[in-house]
């Protein structure tokens, strides 16, 4: 059993070196603890310092590239060093190592495919701010209610990835990864587990993905939409559909109801053109579920047959 837990860092020289040292090396079940760093163009010595803090390999992007496209590396050179489990935490010090174990334990026993830390059980994150909190457990009940899958927590990325999670995502968004992750693990029937987990919030620490709240609302939306727009198609194009339809038919009987009083269009004239307007917007919405079902089958056969081929690759190593 390989374990790696790897550290995306952008200019991280202050904390790299004090986080991969309390990371233990040794834990139950586990052959080998390796831990490897993706570097994302950073401009100090954070390379430098997670190679005297003992990091066994450091890949580094040219330049910077975003915390979506990092970890896609990570995946990738997990897999390249035969990573039977990979963890995923911050650089920063945020996170408390010795809650790996609680990360990888239900892959161990087989329970899991994907485990993330939860910052919203009986464990509160430290200072986090209130606007986070609350877009975050927003943001997680929501798609938890679309999905038909409880999610405790949706942006944490402290989290812990077997093997087969790792050659089974299939991920496209630069931005970030995190929300994209779960939704996509979830189309793919993975089973998810949440613990809760010690977080911290460093005052006065600027986050490297949230430069601007309104920014980071809108490329999350934009990158939970398409997701969830790919993973359901028939929910998301078809509950707009339904609603549409049954509001037309609405409009028409009060419609049909008011010309039987009197026996005049003209008065009604425009319930009717509502009614009829909502009713080809709805069949539209219909038309593009079944499209889009049909793009959804095409995308799972190419999916599994670049599952297939990542998995030829990779066992070679």
């Amino acid at each position: 059993m390989k374990l790696i837990i790897n550290l995306p860092a952008f200019n991280e020289e202050e904390k790299i070196m004090e986080t991969i040292k309390k990371i233990p090396r040794h834990f139950s079940s586990v052959d080998e603890v390796f831990i490897q760093v993706i570097d994302d163009g950073s401009r100090d010595k954070t390379v430098q310092a997670a190679k005297e803090a003992g990091a066994d390999w450091v890949f580094s992007h040219p330049i910077n590239r975003g915390i979506g496209i990092t970890f896609r590396t990570a995946v990738e050179k997990a897999l390249e060093n035969g990573a039977d489990i990979m963890v995923n935490m911050d650089a920063d010090g945020q996170f408390d190592a010795e809650d790996i174990i609680k990360l990888i334990r239900p892959i161990i026993e087989n329970r899991a495919d994907l485990v993330s830390a939860s910052r919203f059980g009986h464990k509160k994150a430290d200072n986090m701010p209130k606007i986070k909190h609350f877009l975050n457990k927003t943001a997680a009940w929501i798609i938890g209610k679309f999905m038909q899958y409880p999610i405790a927590d949706l942006t944490c990325g402290f989290r812990a990835y077997s093997r087969e999670s790792l050659l089974r995502l299939n991920l496209s968004g630069g931005f970030t990864y995190t929300q994209e992750v779960i939704i996509d693990a979830i189309g793919k029937n993975l089973k998810i587990e949440w613990v809760p987990a010690t977080v911290t919030y460093f005052e006065n620490r600027q986050s490297r993905v949230v430069k601007n709240i309104f920014h980071y609302i809108g490329n999350s939306g934009k990158i939970i939409l398409k997701t969830v727009r790919d993973v359901r198609p028939m929910r998301f194009f078809g509950i707009p559909s339904l609603i549409l339809i049954i509001a037309s038919l609405f409009f028409f009987v009060y419609f049909l109801l008011m010309y039987l009083e009197t026996l005049k269009i003209t008065p009604y004239r425009n319930i009717l053109l509502l009614a009829v307007t909502l009713f080809l917007i709805g069949i539209q919405f219909l038309i593009f579920a079944f499209i889009a079902d049909m793009i959804k089958t095409t995308r799972k056969s190419i999916e599994d047959q670049t599952y297939l081929i990542k998995k030829e690759k990779y066992d070679k190593h």
